[in-house]
């Protein structure tokens, strides 16, 4: 199955059809409304002057290191102490951020395993999701090497499940695996509490115990591939897919697991990425129709509200973060932007970082040993290479 966030690319929905409802503010960083629909251009005119805010902000941006790789298409980046892990392909680089230099790189040896969809640390244990649907774990050895110490599941947690019929479920027609198989790629890892979520293509989400490394929980929780899941800190599950919905999930009855909350069905095309706040009180997405919706959480009711839709990229948005309360986009159209609030509380893009030559699939921050008022920001593109940037706080924080 081919990523689902690039199909959508070479036939991108117009803009008529992928405006949303008239209950979200829309925040539009390009000069003319032309192609608004008439439906929401009254909701548009009222935000497109910035606010004064947003016009007198003094950005200071730098790009310092470009690191590049021998195989191209960087599919995900994280980040774990002072260390860059970059996925391309199979191979998983490791730089040296104080340093810029690269120090190891480790891949499965079975050629099988396909590229490398995300990758997580928790308890010692780096975590890696693959295209074959497995998921891998490494330890770091004396020699600062990466050693594989177990795939999931594992040959202990398979041949335990195995043995009762009641765990097997199909997946085609004349096919069953055990429940506790992803039966096509993973496409998200999250960490929270002695706990991974994985988000498959296969349409579900499962839930490890990182301790022991078992699967504990399988959810069917999608009509399509599912491309992130995102964790707050309380314990809500957000799954995004390529059926166009954001599905929010929590834990309830006497089993504790996981039950649907609500469905947010404001994007109309596939949806690629998401984000939450630092007090997880507001969700960022984004998808195919190259907006970012900023869901918040209603006061009287137990669900996310859809109140803002921020424009400014050319092509689907494929990754997010956010830092400093900031948002941080990454799109096929080959840019990074940067989003803060202004005076008036919508966000804002006050910054556009250019240089790929390809998509920007995956985004880390990090912050600075030298000085807290600077963000370091790495950018992974489909062209292999993985710029980093730092980004003064004074854009952050400057006023009006």
């Amino acid at each position: 199955m081919e990523d689902p966030s690039l199909l959508a690319t070479a036939d991108s929905t117009s803009p008529e059809q992928i405006l949303p409802t008239s209950d979200i503010s829309i925040n539009s960083e390009t000069p003319s409304t032309s192609t608004l629909s008439q439906e929401t251009t009254s909701f548009t005119a009222s935000l497109q002057s910035r606010s004064p805010e947003s016009q007198n902000v003094v950005v200071s941006h730098l790009c310092v290191s470009s690191l590049g790789t021998l195989t191209p298409h960087i599919s995900c980046l994280a980040v774990h102490e002072k260390f860059l892990y970059a996925a391309s392909g199979e191979d998983i680089h490791v730089y040296d951020l104080t340093t810029h230099t690269h120090i190891d790189t480790f891949r499965n040896n079975k050629p099988t395993s396909g590229s490398v969809k995300s990758i997580a640390f928790q308890e010692g244990k780096i975590f890696t999701a693959h295209q074959d649907s497995k998921i891998r774990v490494w330890r770091i050895t004396a020699s600062k090497r990466h050693r594989l110490v177990s795939t999931l599941p594992t040959v202990k947690d398979f041949l335990r499940r195995s043995i009762l019929p009641k765990n097997y479920v199909r997946v085609r027609r004349h096919k069953k695996r055990l429940w506790i198989e992803h039966n096509d790629a993973v496409s998200g890892l999250a960490m929270a509490e002695g706990f991974m979520y994985s988000a498959s293509w296969d349409k579900s989400f499962k839930i490890w115990r990182t301790s022991d490394l078992r699967c504990v929980e399988s959810v069917k929780a999608h009509d399509d591939a599912v491309n992130a899941v995102a964790v707050s800190a309380s314990g809500t599950v957000y799954t995004a897919s390529a059926d166009g919905c954001i599905r929010v999930w929590e834990r309830a009855g006497e089993e504790r697991t996981h039950t649907l909350i609500t469905t947010l069905e404001k994007h109309k095309s596939t949806v690629n990425a998401l984000a939450l706040s630092g007090d997880g009180s507001s969700l960022f997405s984004g998808g195919c129709e190259s907006w970012i919706l900023v869901w918040e959480r209603e006061e009287s009711a137990n669900h996310m509200a859809a109140t803002q839709a921020l424009v400014g990229h050319t092509g689907p948005v494929l990754c997010l973060i956010t830092v400093n309360n900031m948002i941080i986009s990454g799109s096929s159209d080959r840019t990074v932007r940067i989003w803060r609030p202004g005076v008036d509380g919508r966000y804002h893009c006050t910054l556009m970082l250019e240089g790929h030559v390809k998509p920007v699939k995956s985004l880390v921050a990090v912050s600075s040993g030298t000085s807290y008022d600077v963000v370091s920001i790495c950018s992974g593109s489909l062209d292999g290479e993985i710029k980093v940037w730092e980004v003064s706080a004074a854009a952050f924080n400057a006023k009006s």
